[in-house]
């Protein structure tokens, strides 16, 4: 269907995408823990969201350790809209 973005289709991309449409930035460990995914499984769909300009990833230091922050982009945000817009439409096909 027209709409559907396939690179946030991805049930744990879906996720990370409403998450952060909530907030200003997420830390990578808090984003972790509430999709319940390894480090390595995040850090993949991470890359895949920022390649397509759709997350801003930021590191620095935490109490003396290294970690990553995350941001959507406003395209992010635009694609993520478009893509439940056309969600919706599909439900509403539903009776």
């Amino acid at each position: 269907m027209a709409g559907l973005d396939p690179l946030i289709h991805a049930p744990a991309r879906l996720q990370v995408m409403t998450t952060l449409s909530a907030v200003s930035e997420a830390e990578f460990a808090t984003l972790r823990e509430a999709l319940e995914v390894s480090d390595s499984v995040l850090s993949k769909h991470l890359s895949a969201l920022a390649a397509a300009g759709y997350v801003r990833l930021r590191k620095g230091a935490l109490s003396g350790r290294r970690t990553t922050w995350i941001s959507m982009t406003g395209n992010g945000r635009k694609a993520l809209r478009g893509h439940v817009t056309a969600l919706r439409q599909m439900i509403d096909l539903v009776d």
